[in-house]
């Protein structure tokens, strides 16, 4: 014979007996509950004192919840909902949904064991089938309560994200970056890079959720920043996060695909973007750039904008260390450069064998890393050369 509802007996002696009951054992539930929580989880144990205080108001909120609905039919179950309005919305960040539910079980689980207590004789089981009922109308409010939070959230750090991503574009160093990446998850361990090229068509936020799974695949940190059809992506983390660039290459529409350089920290990204972005505006100057392409492979180019940051690396890279070496090799570099890339044209303008100049022009490629035989390369230090030997305050 199926058990009747509670709620529709509500004339009944007996079950207004039960209802008296329970109200009266509501403090018995409450501290019952409260004991539970401590000796059955260990996370509420480990949580900070003032939110395991609110965690134990939710609690008693619940039970309190309860017994008002199981006394009050006319209340229905939205009441269930009530439990949640008294902790702070903070709090879903310090507990998870799930125990969230825990919290909800132990609540079933004391009154299961004390309605044999609390109930009136023969109505045991009513009590057990209204407290089940209730838990799992509290059990979807919390899903709800959940959801919505985490799309507030969501919401919230997109903003925060294009926030920073447009910081860092622009180059602000305040000192808020570090606080504001921290509430976005960035780890702050490892080095950093910028990396930027064109939105694939129709990139909607379907694409951009895909692409930051795609990134944290690969790196500890990633930033996403989608400025109308361009996509700006921050990387950190402990590993070669240039392999990494390169293999996100696909995910980007069409047009170049710029690296910027690797830096030590968030602190330095503003560089690192200023040279991927300036590359990018740079870029067809050299119809044959490979793509992807490191920031730092179209210094002459960004130089030609007027991008200070590249003239300072050819500077610091090429023409510094050569003028340090001695003087043979910025001399030989330049005689071989203005002899139309002749070895031995540099050779009698310089009264020395051919050989001679060849292994010079080793040695300028072993300290700047540019190779003097290289049509692309031997482009690049002629273009250093300029720039070392223009005025300071150019």
């Amino acid at each position: 014979m199926e058990t009747p509802d509670p709620h529709n007996l509500a004339a009944s002696g007996s079950l207004g007996e039960n209802q008296q009951r329970v109200k009266d054992g509501a403090g018995l539930l409450t501290s019952a509950a409260l004991k539970k929580l401590d000796e059955d989880l260990p996370w509420y144990r480990a949580l900070p004192k003032e939110d395991r205080a609110w965690v134990s108001v939710v609690a008693q909120s619940g039970i309190s919840s309860f017994v008002s609905w199981f006394i009050n039919p006319e209340l229905g179950v939205q009441s269930a909902g009530d439990m949640f309005a008294a902790a702070p919305p903070d709090l879903i960040r310090s507990i998870s949904l799930q125990h969230t539910l825990q919290i909800v079980r132990c609540a079933v689980e004391v009154v299961e064991a004390y309605s044999d207590r609390l109930a009136a004789p023969g109505q045991e089981q009513s009590l057990k089938e209204a407290v089940l009922r209730y838990s799992r109308e509290v059990a979807f409010e919390a899903a709800e309560v959940y959801a919505r939070a985490a799309e507030v959230r969501g919401a919230w750090d997109a903003r925060l994200e294009a926030l920073v991503v447009d910081a860092i574009v622009r180059g602000d160093r305040d000192k808020s970056l570090r606080s504001r990446v921290s509430a976005l998850g960035w780890s702050g361990v490892g080095k950093v890079l910028v990396m930027v090229g064109s939105t694939a068509p129709q990139f909607d936020d379907l694409r951009s959720a895909d692409l930051r799974r795609a990134v944290r695949r690969l790196v500890q940190d990633v930033l996403v920043g989608i400025q109308g059809d361009r996509i700006v992506l921050v990387l950190g983390g402990d590993g070669d996060l240039f392999t990494a660039a390169q293999s996100l290459t696909p995910r980007f529409g069409e047009g170049p695909v710029i690296i910027g350089p690797t830096v030590a920290s968030l602190d330095d990204a503003p560089r690192s973007a200023s040279a991927a972005l300036a590359a990018l505006e740079s870029i067809s100057a050299w119809p044959g750039a490979p793509r992807p392409v490191a920031a730092d492979e179209l210094l002459p180019e960004r130089m030609l904008i007027g991008d200070p940051l590249a003239r300072g690396t050819l500077i610091a890279q090429a023409y510094d260390p050569l003028s340090a070496s001695g003087g043979a090799l910025l001399e030989t570099l330049s005689a071989y450069l203005g002899t139309g890339r002749s070895l031995e044209g540099a050779a009698r303008d310089l009264y020395v064998h051919p050989n001679t100049v060849r292994y010079r022009l080793r040695k300028v490629a072993e300290i700047t890393g540019w190779d003097p035989l290289d049509a692309r390369e031997s482009f690049v230090l002629q273009v250093a050369l300029a720039a070392g030997r223009l005025p300071a305050e150019f």
